[in-house]
């Protein structure tokens, strides 16, 4: 077992050694064989231990590989943990993660550099699965910074283009603002338990009192952690952002990887966070808002993938509205659901790109439905489950946390609701302009248009498949009465949870929340459709404009925001210092030194040259100091 465990994060490892350092002498179907085989590799270990967990013979699962840090008190091992929590994140991982690696073949295998690209995968693969297996926060940290590295070496993968390299800046310098406040949460829960092993700090804290000021500060400087890592306000901007990077790693870091460990270290620190109400109440309030203005803003973007990306930005923002009110369950079902049909979209729209020639405005495409009829039928999927259509799995993890915020608050379930119409409404605008309508691109598009390779379409369609079936681990409590089931998600992971909370709900409000769903997305498909099918409005630039809608293409202006208090007074501040410090003083008092040193030595110079003048100067002068040091005294 011990070996089994260990290999899930190694083998990837492996297959980033061997791309990485003999890839040039390598064919290129070894190197995507390698790749996606020793993901696919750690897919089935995890699939194996998972039915060991789900049949009870484990319960869970420590392995130490060695001896890490010893210093005085603190002895950390580079160990794992495997148990309910961790195999479920070992699922999504590999599972979606080799999909997306068998799509890189076909889609990257024209570029230059593709064996780079996906060693590069592998790398973010290990250092992904080294965060959720770790049994411990320094583990778990290990891999937090290694999966912003690796967000930072494929954003900016096409590094000849500078927008791309700010792009990727921008992620990583971003993301270093909230691992500051994640290792002062560290620092901080270590002076306060004396360890930084999860049985350790979770025994401990379970000894201190709800509200504990010491727990809610660790807990809110490890929210700061996750406010970076999963994009919330305000350290969002850098997500939408990424999509500088190759498609594949869109999807690999919006589905199922780097955006959803800060949701994952929450649910691990549940304890902490169930002990600190105060916290939890700040986490709810920051993802809610972040949910409704990054919809708000995904209305009038023209960017396929920007749509996207503002769309993962909301999603994520109601994870953290679930883990915010204590249902850490349905939080983490929602990452499940989500990775499905996020990743299905994302890579739906890197074949729509693909055909397009690189196109990615959704004004210059329409008719692609007749050209691309696999990548359209899934791309339909995903947007059903995304917007929350009925029998599809975004319905039941979405629904599920509208019914869990009903009993925290119903006026935080109301501006839930209002972001899933917006969610509905700015994917089928996406859907009906990319797809219907006459074809609005250049003749010469219109001529390559074609669909995408089986090695691209075949992950499209299990996506599509799982993006339907999904949600069904976790059907709504009227079904399972009738069915004589239980919430199967909620059950296997219920012995994790920290003093589980019960969301008791009406069948008539459940009943009442199916209708409404069922009624809202009906008029938001006619009403879109309409917009967009029969009237053929396409959408005109709105930045220009002097209406809201101007203040939505502008994202809100938060980038100019950040620049105009941030970056520039810093910039100024910095130029300050570097004229009066850097050049004046300190390169002031560098140049003096050898200036002073060639004066001195020059003087010096003049008594070893038999200069008969200098020396009859310096002899008068000489007599002159005499007789006036004489006359003084």
């Amino acid at each position: 077992m011990d070996f089994l465990i260990s290999a899930i994060p190694l083998v990837p490892l492996i297959g980033f050694l061997l791309n990485g350092i003999i890839n040039k002498k390598m064919p290129q179907s070894l190197v995507g064989i390698i790749a996606s085989g020793t993901v696919l590799f750690s897919f089935l270990i995890s699939c194996y231990l998972f039915l060991q967990i789900n049949n009870g013979s484990i319960k869970e699962s420590y392995y130490s590989m060695f001896s890490w840090i010893n210093a005085g008190s603190l002895n950390l091992g580079l160990s794992f943990l495997v148990d309910r929590l961790s195999v479920i994140m070992l699922l999504v991982v590999t599972g979606v993660g080799f999909l997306i690696h068998v799509y890189s073949i076909g889609y990257m295998k024209h570029d230059e550099d593709y064996s780079r690209f996906m060693s590069y995968l592998n790398l973010f693969i290990f250092f992904m699965l080294l965060l959720v297996m770790g049994s411990n926060y320094v583990v778990m940290f290990a891999g937090w910074e290694g999966v912003g590295l690796c967000s930072y070496l494929l954003i900016g993968f096409w590094f000849k283009n500078n927008d791309y390299n700010k792009a990727a800046n921008k992620a990583f310098i971003m993301n270093r603002i909230g691992d500051l406040g994640f290792l002062l949460g560290l620092f901080l829960m270590y002076q306060t338990f004396s360890s930084l092993e999860f049985k350790d700090v979770f025994a401990a804290a379970g000894n201190y009192p709800s509200g504990d000021a010491t727990l809610t500060a660790i807990a809110l400087f490890l929210f700061i952690g996750a406010v970076g890592k999963s994009a919330q306000i305000p350290l969002y901007t850098w997500l939408p952002d990424a999509m500088a990077g190759p498609t594949p790693v869109s999807a690999l870091i919006h589905a199922a990887t780097m955006v959803t460990a800060g949701v994952y270290m929450v649910i691990r620190s549940n304890v902490i966070y169930t002990l600190a109400p105060f916290a939890g109440e700040i986490v709810a309030v920051i993802g809610l808002v972040t949910a409704l203005m990054a919809a708000s803003i995904g209305l009038k973007q023209n960017d396929i993938k920007k749509v996207l990306a503002y769309s993962t930005v909301s999603q994520l923002g109601y994870m953290f509205v679930a883990l915010g009110v204590g249902a850490y369950t349905t939080a983490l079902f929602h990452v499940v659901t989500h990775a499905f049909f996020k990743a299905l979209l994302f890579l739906c729209a890197g074949s729509v790109i693909h055909a397009m020639s690189g196109e990615q405005d959704i004004r210059r495409m329409g008719g692609l439905k007749k050209y691309l009829p696999i990548t359209h039928f899934t791309f339909l999927m995903g947007v059903l489950a995304i917007s929350g259509v009925p029998l599809f799995s975004g319905f039941f993890s979405k629904d599920e946390i509208l019914a869990v915020t009903w009993t925290y608050s119903p006026v935080m379930f109301t501006i839930l609701a209002i972001t899933s119409v917006l969610t509905a409404t700015y994917m089928f605008r996406l859907y009906w302009l990319t797809f219907y309508g006459d074809f609005r691109g250049t003749h010469h598009q219109k001529e390559h248009l074609h669909e995408s390779p089986s090695s691209m379409t075949v992950p499209l369609i299990i996506l599509a498949v799982f993006s339907v079936i999904g949600g069904y681990i976790g059907m709504p409590e009227y079904i399972n009465e009738k069915l004589g089931t239980h919430h199967v998600f909620t059950q296997f992971l219920n012995p994790i949870i920290y003093s589980p909370k019960e969301f008791i709900l009406s069948h008539t409000f459940e009943f009442t929340l199916l209708i409404g769903t069922i009624i809202g997305l009906a008029i938001i498909y006619v009403m879109t459709k309409n917009m967009y099918v029969r009237d053929k409005v396409v959408p005109e630039d709105d930045s220009q404009t002097k209406s809201f809608q101007k203040v939505l293409a502008n994202k809100y202006y938060v980038d100019e925001l950040y620049d105009m208090i941030i970056r520039k007074p810093l910039e100024a501040f910095g130029e300050l210092f570097y004229k009066i410090f850097d050049i004046s003083i300190i390169d002031g008092i560098v140049n003096f030194i050898p200036r002073a040193t060639n004066l001195t030595s020059s003087g010096l110079r003049l008594l070893q040259n038999g200069s008969v003048g200098f020396y009859l100067v310096s002899m008068v002068i000489g007599i002159i100091l005499i007789f006036v040091f004489k006359m003084l005294l």
